[in-house]
């Protein structure tokens, strides 16, 4: 048997004296008791005398509890005695672990892990992309997730904030509840929104949830990004339905390149709005499907785009009467798949604009411009062109109202589609000046195929087109051989910007000429968000790093949760089905906690539970972690473990 040791440890603070004996030395008793020490407290010292081994351990608990001294009283009482109670089982945490501070309320108090389970679940959200702890209630799974969240949206770490719960309630059967949906579904985010209220000044917060960088919304109002079954999505070989895609095709990312369609979720009829460009382009999408915009101080001050739901810009699309929020256009041409082509591309942008090939007689290009002559030639080597006669206004007879782009030429390689576009340029545009101002590009087509045919190429290389329409009824008629020749068609007239490094024009005088004075950036603002009804709707997840899609008349669109944090709180209450959209919706940069209590749920006896079977499918995934708390973790009032282990004896039973 050991010589029986001693040591005095020196405590001049009388509060934290007091604190670490207790009222009337209880907690000297209580240690006494559990340890077989005998303690002495005169002063300001604390004496401990018993076994070696004895002595050192509670001579750690002595100095663990003086670090809890000087924290909330709320917080002490359970700290303190979760920390008595574990003495015997483990080590005790070093004091710089007890220390720790994650957070800091509005109110000053300091936010630290109180158990060993807690402290690995710091550590775990830290250090992975997605963690599930399972516990029971008030072991701090959801205040410490969300207290990490805000300390990562502060050191702009992540984007957004996402918090969301799997609130049974708060799905179809919400419609015998009073008030309107936010205040129907407000009361399954209460302790969400109370732990956020804690941890930020109000008007950080409310700054925050109006630019979209906290969402708090129930599990199946977030999933629900989609659009209707209708909408088209660009794919390698041109726009396809959305309805019609299956999990491994491929779709058009924001860089013009092909990525794959990882998944496939269909949600349901759904109210859906028109989300409309200042160009013209429009699109259909759910209140909360996804956009990525920059707004004017965010380019200002070098920012990344911002990811906003539909519905945040629903009567927000201006500020000082300038566009609020700028959609993001191809940063490459898009890269369709090769087609055959029978003619160099560059000689049908020709004819079409100056050709006749009615194939009533040998197929004609009538122009004034010589360039234009050697360029056909150049273009169609085995072809002999030469001068028919003088030039004629060919208004009345030249059939070219219905002329059109081959759709092998429209959707094909990038140097196909820019030969088709400069023949067209080159025949019927040109570069208009203005002052004080780049050079723009202008299309005339009397055409309604040829003018969507222009705007589709323009716009796969990145770039903006308008259009407007010019009636021939009222016109100036123009002249040939002394009388006048009236328009029988109307012309439509489209303006059009090129990102740089496409060049529009091969002739010279109109390259030049366009060159000299630079084309501008092609931009792209939220023109309109209006209500357009209800329709079956369906979301997508694509491989690209930034989860950018493209949809109808090439508008760049956003579907997953990028350089989010996310919470799934009380995820004992998903489906497997939720469950799975939830995990496979992880975007590039993000980060998900998912926690619940698995003795506390609520779905239907014949419904497994989504949080349960993902711990059993995931548990081998390596970049995953699992965290399991105890009711020795419960941090809430000090009853509250006791009653928890009292339950857990009978449920035994």
């Amino acid at each position: 048997m050991s010589a029986p040791a001693q040591i005095t440890i020196l405590i001049p603070d009388p509060d934290e004296m007091m604190f670490v004996t207790g009222n009337n030395d209880t907690n000297i008793d209580r240690i006494e008791r559990e340890f077989g020490v005998k303690i002495v407290s005169r002063g300001a010292e604390l004496r401990i005398m018993g076994d070696p081994a004895n002595v050192a351990r509670v001579g750690e608990l002595v100095s663990a509890m003086r670090t809890l001294s000087d924290r909330d009283e709320n917080l002490r009482k359970p700290a303190l005695e979760r920390l008595i109670g574990d003495a015997k089982d483990a080590p005790i945490g070093a004091p710089e672990q007890l220390r720790e501070v994650v957070a800091t309320t509005v109110r000053g108090k300091r936010i630290t892990p109180q158990s060993a389970n807690q402290r690995s679940y710091v550590e775990a959200i830290r250090n992975h992309d997605l963690v599930f702890a399972t516990g029971p209630a008030g072991t701090g799974k959801s205040y410490l997730a969300v207290a990490l969240g805000v300390a990562a949206l502060r050191d702009r770490k992540v984007a957004r904030l996402v918090l969301t719960r799997p609130a049974v309630e708060a799905g179809e059967r919400l419609g015998f509840l009073p008030g309107d949906l936010t205040e129907k579904i407000d009361p399954y985010l209460r302790p969400l929104y109370d732990a956020l209220y804690e941890l930020m000044p109000p008007e950080r917060f409310t700054r925050a949830m109006e630019r979209g960088e906290i969402e708090v919304a129930p599990l199946a109002f977030m999933r629900g990004r989609a659009q209707p079954v209708f909408s088209k999505v660009l794919t390698p070989t041109g726009f396809r339905l959305i309805g019609d895609l299956a999990v491994g095709d491929r779709v058009i990312g924001s860089d013009g390149r092909p990525t794959e369609v990882l998944g496939i979720y269909p949600q349901g009829r759904k109210p859906v709005y028109r989300v409309q460009t200042q160009d013209g382009a429009s699109t259909l999408a759910c209140g909360e499907h996804l956009w990525a915009v920059a707004t004017a101080s965010d380019k200002r001050r070098g920012k990344p785009l911002r990811i906003v739901q539909t519905r945040d810009m629903v009567g927000h699309v201006r500020s000082a009467h300038q566009h609020r929020y700028e959609l993001p256009v191809l940063s490459q041409p898009v890269e369709f798949e090769r087609f055959h082509i029978l003619m160099d591309p560059y000689a049908l942008g020709l004819l079409l604009g100056d050709g006749c090939a009615t194939t009533s007689t040998t197929p004609s290009f009538s122009t004034a411009d010589p360039g234009l002559v050697a360029a056909l030639a150049s273009s169609l080597p085995n072809t002999e062109v030469y001068r028919k006669g003088e030039i004629k206004l060919q208004i009345a007879g030249r059939r070219s109202n219905d002329a059109f782009v081959p759709p092998e030429y429209l959707c094909n390689l990038p140097e196909v589609r820019l030969g088709v576009m400069q023949g067209l340029l080159d025949t019927d545009g040109g570069a208009v000046r203005q002052q004080g101002r780049t050079c723009r590009i202008q299309y005339t087509t009397t055409s309604p195929r040829l003018r969507e045919d222009m705007v589709f190429l323009v716009r796969s290389f990145g770039g903006v087109a308008y259009w407007r329409t010019r009636r021939a009824e009222g016109r100036k008629p123009g002249r040939a051989r002394g009388r006048d020749v009236h328009y029988r068609s109307d012309a439509y007239v489209v303006d059009i910007r090129l990102p740089a490094g496409i060049a529009p024009f091969r002739l010279a005088r109109k390259r030049e000429l366009y060159d000299a004075h630079g084309g501008g950036r092609p931009m792209r603002f939220i023109d309109s968000v209006e209500p357009a009804g209800e329709a079956e709707t369906v979301c997508i997840k694509v491989a690209s790093s930034d989860s950018l899609y493209i949809t109808n008349d090439f508008m760049v669109t956003h579907n997953t949760l990028n350089e989010a944090f996310i919470i799934l709180d009380e995820a004992q209450n998903a489906t497997p089905a939720q469950m799975k959209m939830f995990l496979t919706r992880l975007g590039y940069g993000a980060q998900a906690v998912v926690n619940g209590d698995i003795t506390q749920i609520d779905l239907d006896k014949d419904q497994r539970s989504g949080l349960v079977v993902a711990r059993e499918i995931l548990r081998e995934v390596e970049g995953i972690a699992f965290v399991d708390f105890e009711d020795r973790d419960v941090v809430r009032h000090e009853l509250v473990a006791r009653i928890v282990r009292a339950y857990d004896r009978y449920e035994k039973k």
